[in-house]
């Protein structure tokens, strides 16, 4: 499409958190003349910001964005890396659950690709300040000359069939604006959204969990209660410090630039190739997210999940083509979500287990022993680990049909 015609499209992106700032960059790049709406005053400016403080976690999806706006190594240098969970019993015991493993550093030829940092052996989430990443991102779609940002700004009406919303700015004047295309933003609370559910068959549900948000500062006792660094710190029964995930909001701007690579900037293909491709990973995210939730509230304690996280650990490092935790495929890779969902759930039925891992060398034989020997060691009172460690022992090249039931033996016998 000629350069001349991309100039002349108009955009407005609703909302100028995260996402919507993100987006104007990646708009901005194109030549496209964007215009964000935002409720909120600038955040740079403001006394006091609304919304919640807690920190975002990013991942590979988030920063493969970052990098393809530049500001991948300005965030990166900002924010602390996490390597493992931190899970604190009752009893006072800490028990350290890696996010990914070492074997994650260099895939081979014809492997999934993870991705970990260059300078680092251990893949790590990182924990950034959303106040600060969310200043940063206005900054950078500002430096933008195509951009404008209106702050104070409520949209009142959307109309995308016709290229029309309207807008309430701080002369409380409402004001219709024209545009090629409008990009919701706004947030779980979409004002957007609210429009679009009006529209006929417009399927729409939405589920509330039981529990709201609190942040909590836990301060040192006596100051010799320093909590470790480089930790996502839990605490059983329902009170866990929870770094929120971000959503797969900053790779829907990747997808959506990848996109307009491939379709030239011709915004009639892209915006329905979008929808065909995000749809599926929007619902898997969505049950991803409830899984999640209530894995951090009711399962990260228990002694069989630390088991589970891991033999995952332990069957990724000896085939890391064939068998990936379901974390290291939402977090350090760009397997489709919807993709990791269907792999998951085919590796938990134990399908897996009933397929020759002929990626298994005779460098890698060695360690199942010794894993077998951990897990006894670790979990004496459970009679049918002895089962699986023999079967460990008598299936060199290849897992037993019935591995899987022997660990959800071992998962009934200990409950």
């Amino acid at each position: 499409m000629d350069s001349s015609v991309i100039q002349r499209k108009k955009v407005a992106v609703i909302g100028g958190g995260l996402v919507g700032s993100l987006q104007a960059c990646f708009l901005a790049k194109r030549n496209f003349q964007i215009d964000v709406y935002e409720a909120r005053e600038d955040p740079r400016v403001a006394d006091f910001t609304r919304g919640r403080s807690i920190n975002l976690a990013l991942s590979h999806r988030g920063r493969q964005a970052l990098k393809a706006v530049g500001l991948e190594d300005q965030i990166v240098s900002q924010g602390i890396p996490m390597r493992a969970r931190m899970i604190h019993s009752l009893s006072g015991k800490k028990s350290a659950v890696p996010y990914g493993t070492k074997s994650q550093e260099r895939p081979e030829e014809g492997q999934v690709t993870i991705a970990v940092p260059a300078s680092e052996t251990e893949p790590y989430i990182l924990s950034v300040s959303r106040e600060n990443l969310n200043k940063d991102l206005l900054t950078a779609a500002e430096k933008y000359p195509s951009v404008k940002m209106h702050f104070n700004h409520k949209l009142l009406k959307c109309n995308p069939e016709e290229g029309m919303i309207t807008v309430l700015g701080s002369d409380k004047v409402p004001k219709d604006v024209t545009c090629d295309l409008i990009v919701g933003c706004d947030g779980a609370y979409s004002t957007v959204r609210s429009h679009l559910m009006k529209k006929p068959r417009f399927d729409y549900s939405q589920q509330y969990i039981p529990h709201g948000y609190m942040e909590l500062t836990i301060p040192p006792k006596n100051g010799d209660y320093a909590m470790e660094p480089n930790y996502l710190h839990i605490w059983p029964r329902n009170t866990f410090m929870m770094i929120a995930l971000p959503n797969m909001g900053f790779e829907d701007c990747l997808v959506f630039d990848e996109l307009m690579d491939k379709f030239n900037n011709d915004l009639s293909l892209c915006l329905p190739a979008f929808s065909r491709l995000r749809i599926p990973d929007s619902h898997a995210i969505s049950d991803l997210s409830m899984y999640n939730y209530i894995e951090m509230r009711a399962h990260v304690n228990s002694s069989w999940f630390i088991f589970q996280k891991n033999m995952g650990r332990f069957l990724h490092a000896i085939m890391p083509s064939t068998f990936i935790p379901l974390y290291t495929m939402v977090s350090f890779s760009r397997i489709r979500y919807h993709e990791a969902v269907q792999r998951w759930h085919w590796q938990k039925k134990g399908d897996i287990q009933r397929t020759p891992f002929l990626g298994i060398t005779d460098s890698h034989q060695q360690y199942l022993p010794t894993y077998a020997l951990r897990v006894t060691t670790t979990f004496p009172l459970l009679q049918k680990t002895m089962e699986l460690n023999s079967s460990l022992l008598e299936y060199k090249t290849c897992f037993p049909t019935k591995a899987m039931d022997f660990l959800e033996q071992i998962y009934l016998i200990s409950r």
